[in-house]
């Protein structure tokens, strides 16, 4: 089994001394967002391997060496300001924790996310090059691969539709990130490659893949895996993993995010997290279901 710590909300940035009270303990309980009486318990010896995903992984970084599991991070760092990530810490920090966690793991197990990528009057093509050339520059030799997405209309984006400011891409839009992005990675020793996207960008140089494949799995785990069945993206083929997370409680309250669906829930939702509970988000409850997670 492959943990993925989290799609749903940023673990690691909120939440990184529950999931430490849980490793310690041996097992994480994770209520089913679609039918909330039924909790999945993970114990952690049937775990072969970690996937972080977050936005800030400094209140990680003195734990990395006490896991004894293989680990992979996902890194989100894009260029935008505080008016778009409101919450986000300073990426020149992230930047110097990220070579910290490379040195540790190695690089080809940290992946750096540029995504999503949307245009307005403040964010536009060359603000994203310059930002990425930069990027690139001070990750080279800590990286080897970018993923990079285009934004979705989610409901959360939508909410702030009117203060995104978000322009449509051009043709020449596309073009341009795709012949500029590959070249400023292939300067500096990395691929860049596209999630789910329609628009793959392979013609300019791109490479193609998928975010966590199974393959990448194999090479982490030592396991075979299959897809991901809970991805109903046609487009996505990551291999299987099992998130432990919980909607509407990130409070990094990016106004592109689709985890936050209900912004006005994620503070009330925080107000409920116990970091002694087995669940990240409230307690269990005499009513559900507990069934054990199996390899």
């Amino acid at each position: 089994m492959i943990l993925n710590v989290s799609g749903r909300t940023d673990i690691v940035a909120f939440y990184t001394n529950w999931f430490m009270k849980r490793y310690e303990d041996g097992y994480v309980d994770v209520r089913n967002p679609f039918n909330t009486s039924l909790v999945s318990r993970i114990y952690f010896e049937d775990v072969n391997g970690i996937i972080f995903c977050t936005k800030n992984p400094k209140p990680i970084l003195n734990y990395i060496n006490k896991i004894d599991k293989p680990v992979m991070f996902q890194i989100t760092l894009t260029s935008y300001k505080n008016d778009i990530e409101p919450n986000v810490p300073n990426k020149t920090e992230i930047i110097e924790c990220i070579k910290e966690i490379s040195k540790m793991i190695g690089k080809d197990n940290v992946i750096i996310r540029y995504d999503p990528i949307f245009l307005s009057d403040k964010y536009t093509i060359n603000y994203h090059i310059k930002a990425f050339d930069k990027m690139c520059l001070l990750l080279n030799g800590y990286v080897s691969k970018i993923i990079i997405s285009f934004i979705d209309i989610y409901k959360n984006v939508m909410y702030n539709y009117k203060e995104l400011n978000i322009k449509e891409f051009t043709d020449e839009d596309y073009m341009m990130i795709g012949i500029r992005f590959s070249e400023i990675a292939r300067k500096n020793n990395m691929t860049v490659q596209t999630c789910c996207e329609d628009r793959n960008l392979v013609e300019y140089g791109f490479t193609k893949g998928d975010c966590f494949t199974i393959d990448d799995a194999y090479k982490l785990t030592g396991k075979k895996y299959g897809k991901w069945k809970a991805r109903k993206n046609p487009n996505c083929n990551c291999a299987e993993m099992v998130d432990i997370g919980y909607y509407n409680s990130c409070k990094h309250f990016c106004k592109y995010c689709y985890a936050n669906y209900d912004e006005r829930r994620v503070n009330e939702n925080f107000s409920l997290h116990d970091p002694n509970s087995s669940l990240l988000i409230g307690k269990l409850l005499d009513t559900d279901i507990i069934k054990v997670r199996k390899k």
